[in-house]
């Protein structure tokens, strides 16, 4: 079967309905497909400016509201220069988009077989503010800890963290109809920063991207995205307790999200989230994603407004599933009451990137007819990649709040087989000298590693010290501070212990 894609979408979608998958599916595995370049442009615009528009609409509220819903009467502002001004004003906001635009610049210069360390050093050496999986990600490479074990949880206790998931948006961009083509790239880049359900919030985005090129059957293009993500993982899990309760509470999303709260918001890894409010995990802010994709039905404004109103990572969510709509129906169907002020930016390099909008777009397409060969393409069939979870066995069992401040050494005792010192270098005189501390840990008297602590904001290490399943017990972690500074000490700010599960 031969389909090309023009803008009559839906006499094409009646002839997608031929399916090959089951009865109610309008893809058509193993078909040729041709998407002309200007109906590939448009996806691509919708795509890229709908990312844009969604993560400037949700700024506002970026975990403000953890594990809250923000309710209606609380307003979400929006005018008609909004974009433009929080471009020129924020312009840190976007790192949802210029992370994504060094991997794009990686594989522009270096050609679809980059290897992961070119992505790996583009990022680490980057000049960008990073947080959570990302930051240590980098500390791990400057350190020649390099991928796939610099985003591994044994090295990266953020590695179940919604970075990956934030990236991800590109591949699913350069791969229309391929999914399985994206998860090969998702495979070399997303292990830079993550691993297990972290690494799968990418895939799974990716995927839907992928397939919003080639379907509008919103929840078809959640399920089929769905099916590279292996069953029995968390991550499966909560999107398809997403859906099971989308169908049980078709016109309620606000009780779809109630249960999903019920059921999955318990924090494991990032010791920030763990007993607290704070929820940055990849599949709990993906579940927010599918929820306003499912409930805002098409309507632009509206699944913006219901992702972000879900709370958490609030602006990345919405900007992920305005940018899946915007590929899925193209640029020109965005309503222009979302449109006012990006032409103002379009044509202006996003922070730490020389890339624009539109040059982005430019060079999207580009990369298009690199990866399939031109214009014409065979729908892949999304398949499962392999299997890979975060903390398998592990539970935490105490958070102690330190605050405890140390020049020489520091001592602490505590009962389990894992632990993160959360922390960081302190500047108590503001002095301008590059210190890099130098900290050795002693766990039960013995050595396990001498390790630097730079307080520069840009390469700093995320949390003082990260160990795990070294054996059930009681234990003795000691910090040795090799070259104290009279103008800096180290914080400790608090302990999360983790056991086996019983």
């Amino acid at each position: 079967m031969f389909i090309i894609i023009t803008r009559m979408k839906k006499v094409v979608l009646a002839v997608l309905a031929i399916c090959a998958v089951s009865c109610s599916s309008p893809v058509k595995y193993g078909s040729l497909v041709t998407i002309p370049d200007d109906v590939l442009m448009d996806k691509i615009r919708g795509g890229w400016f709908g990312q844009t528009i969604g993560c400037t609409y949700g700024g506002p509220t970026e975990f403000k509201y953890k594990g809250s819903i923000i309710n209606e009467e609380i307003p979400i502002p929006w005018y008609d220069d909004y974009i433009y001004d929080t471009f020129i004003e924020d312009p840190g906001l976007y790192d949802d988009v210029y992370m994504d635009l060094t991997f794009v610049d990686v594989m522009a210069a270096e050609g679809l077989d980059a290897p992961a360390e070119a992505y790996a050093r583009a990022f680490a050496h980057a000049d960008y503010k990073l947080w959570h999986a990302n930051q240590e990600a980098r500390y791990n490479i400057l350190r020649g800890i390099m991928p796939p074990e610099s985003g591994h949880w044994m090295n990266n206790p953020h590695a179940d963290d919604i970075d990956f998931q934030i990236e991800a948006d590109f591949i699913g961009m350069i791969t229309p109809g391929m999914p399985v083509k994206g998860c090969e790239f998702a495979d070399r880049i997303g292990h830079i920063m993550n691993y297990g359900d972290g690494w799968y919030g990418g895939v799974f985005v990716g995927a839907m991207y992928s397939l919003a090129f080639v379907c509008d059957d919103i929840p078809l293009v959640v399920r089929e995205a769905l099916r590279t993500i292996p069953e029995g993982t968390k991550f499966h899990r909560v999107i398809s307790d997403v859906l099971k309760f989308w169908k049980k509470y078709p016109s309620d999303w606000k009780q779809t999200w109630f249960e999903i709260q019920k059921l999955h918001n318990n924090e494991v890894g990032c010791p920030e989230g763990v007993w607290n409010g704070f929820n940055i995990d990849a599949a709990m802010n993906a579940a927010h994603i599918v929820i306003g994709l499912l409930y805002g039905e098409g309507d632009f404004g509206r699944t913006m407004e219901i992702s972000t109103r879900c709370g958490d990572d609030s602006d990345c969510n919405p900007a992920s599933a305005a940018g899946i709509l915007g590929v899925m129906y193209g640029y020109d169907a965005i309503p222009s009451q979302w449109k006012g002020g990006v032409d103002k930016i379009a044509d202006m390099p996003f922070p730490y990137t020389t890339l624009s909008l539109n040059r982005l777009c430019d060079l999207n397409l580009e990369l298009i007819h690199k990866v399939a060969g031109g214009n014409s393409f065979l729908l892949e069939q999304p398949r499962a990649v392999r299997y890979e979870q975060s903390f398998e066995g592990l539970v935490p069992v105490e958070k102690r709040v330190l605050k405890k401040s140390f020049t020489d050494s520091l001592t602490l005792e505590f009962d389990g087989n894992s632990v993160v010192v959360e922390g960081s270098v302190q500047n108590v005189n503001s002095s301008d000298f590059p210190y890099v501390a130098s900290v050795t840990a002693i766990l039960d008297g013995e050595t396990v590693e001498t390790f630097d602590m730079p307080v520069d904001y840009i390469i700093r290490k995320y949390e003082v010290f990260s160990k795990y399943c070294f054996g059930s017990g009681h234990h003795t972690l000691k910090f040795i501070l090799n070259n104290p500074h009279p103008d800096f000490s180290i914080w400790a700010q608090q302990m999360t212990v983790y056991d086996k599960k019983d």
